[in-house]
């Protein structure tokens, strides 16, 4: 069996799982279950695979950092970071993994896995399986996807009819479904001729840009330019956002996968779930004697099936059932089961008004480490910065605020305009307004500090950057 090289599509922005996920750090990257993401558990779930080899990463810009810790944290290396510059779907993403594999070289392998981050599956077992013959399926010049057995009447998925057979393991596709009413949905659940699309494939990379030259040769002609004139930043591949927005944006079911004779589905004999509401992840979850299932500080009295998420508080409900309560830093959201599929409404109007907690948490993650917003007045802000061993924030300067910084534990070296100083636990330094200044940590213990900001205007706009080794404008 040749090699096979994980494509791992992480360009995601999890609304549906609003307030937690955010598009500046989506469910992919949160650990939703246990002390994983749901990217790292993607990434470890392959490597009792014994033909595997580094896996191509696609996701977007405000992403790149975040995948690279996360992998960083793991142990495990990577063939690429590809870099989306605008979401055109997962066609076009594909297509331009598939590309870079081809520009490696003939002596390499060219069998692509293509799996979202965002999905949680238990049954490792079983699932290996599935992917040992899909692998050998795509081999024979299939187009694979892999199925799920329906265990309800789920209208949120697009579904996959065949033709069902107890002596065969792989089954060519006889049509594609969309998401259907419940009343189609229950109708597939009886007939045993429908599985859920999980959203995962297998073939070789050649075949995949044979079926795009056939079926959607717009989006192979702008991805293959885009790919040529990609840019190498540090860890990271940079595609042409001219060329690459000019793909159609497209998924690779439309693209290829409908349109494509040689299509077959794989079942998958695990449990699995994209993990597309607070409800499947009530479904998921350990529950307790009453159906709840709960994370964080939580007190619960006469409550039942229930989702309780506390993220900085304590949570207490009494004598409810059927809710989701999700608390983070900075927003609290209460729904009832089955509608937590609607919270997209609610994100959507604070858009409308241009509510950051949209996009950012109150805790923000940077490539040097993160802060932590902790107050918050008229001509003042608060925060408690960390910033990991041996990295160091971009030499700045703000127009419009100065800062204060008093070391809480670590080693701070602060760079003022001219002056390097270092600076240790209980000492302070005053950063005035319009000097260039830089903190870096040397020690190899991460250094915290917390951060008083004065001055007329406090946005994280005000920041004139003159060097940084991140690559950042």
């Amino acid at each position: 069996m040749n090699q096979i090289v994980p494509i791992i599509l992480s360009g995601g922005s999890g609304t549906r799982l609003w307030p937690l996920s955010r598009s500046m750090r989506p469910k992919q990257f949160i650990s939703l279950v246990d002390q994983e993401s749901l990217f790292q558990k993607t990434l470890l779930r392959l490597k009792k695979l014994p033909n595997i080899e580094a896996p191509i990463i696609v996701c977007n810009e405000d992403h790149r950092f975040m995948v690279a810790e996360q992998m960083q944290e793991l142990g495990m290396t990577h063939d690429t970071i590809i870099l989306e510059p605008t979401a055109r779907n997962t066609a076009p993403a594909i297509a331009s993994a598939a590309i870079r594999l081809l520009n490696r070289g003939s002596e390499f392998s060219h069998t692509m896995l293509v799996l979202p981050a965002d999905h949680l599956i238990e049954g490792e077992e079983a699932f290996l399986e599935t992917v040992q013959r899909g692998c050998e399926a795509s081999e024979k010049g299939s187009l694979v996807t892999f199925g799920v057995l329906p265990t309800k009447p789920a209208t949120g998925y697009g579904y996959i009819r065949i033709n069902p057979n107890e002596k065969a393991s792989v089954f060519p596709v006889e049509e594609f479904v969309e998401k259907p009413s419940e009343e189609k949905a229950i109708t597939y659940l009886e007939s045993g001729n429908y599985f859920w699309n999980s959203g995962m494939f297998v073939f070789t990379a050649e075949d995949y840009i044979d079926a795009l030259k056939q079926h959607s040769p717009n989006v192979l002609t702008h991805s293959q330019t885009a790919m040529e004139q990609a840019v190498l930043d540090l860890d990271f591949l940079r595609l042409s956002s001219e060329h690459y927005s000019q793909c159609e944006n497209i998924s690779i079911d439309y693209a290829v996968m409908e349109k494509s004779t040689n299509v077959c589905m794989v079942p998958l004999n695990s449990h699995w779930s994209d993990i597309g509401s607070w409800s499947s992840l009530w479904e998921t979850g350990e529950k307790d004697g009453a159906g709840n299932v709960v994370k964080g500080d939580v007190v619960l009295e006469s409550v039942t099936n229930s989702y309780i998420h506390a993220e900085s508080k304590l949570v207490t409900a009494l004598g409810v059932d059927n809710l989701i309560v999700v608390e983070t830093h900075d927003g609290l959201m209460v729904t009832t089961q089955g509608q937590d599929q609607n919270i997209k409404k609610i994100v959507n109007r604070l858009k409308e008004t241009n509510r950051p907690e949209t996009e950012l948490h109150r805790k923000a993650f940077r490539p040097w480490g993160n802060y932590d917003c902790l107050d918050k007045g008229g001509r003042f802000q608060v925060k408690r910065i960390m910033v990991k061993s041996g990295q160091s924030t971009s030499m700045q300067k703000h127009l419009h605020r100065a800062e204060h910084w008093i070391v809480v534990s670590g080693t701070a070296e602060v760079t003022c305009d001219d002056d390097i100083f270092m600076l240790t636990e209980n000492e302070a330094a005053y950063i005035p307004l319009g000097s260039r200044h830089r903190l870096r940590n040397p020690g190899k213990t991460p250094l915290e500090i917390i951060e008083v900001q004065s001055g007329s205007y406090l946005g994280e706009d005000d920041i004139e950057r003159f060097d940084d080794q991140y690559g950042r404008a």
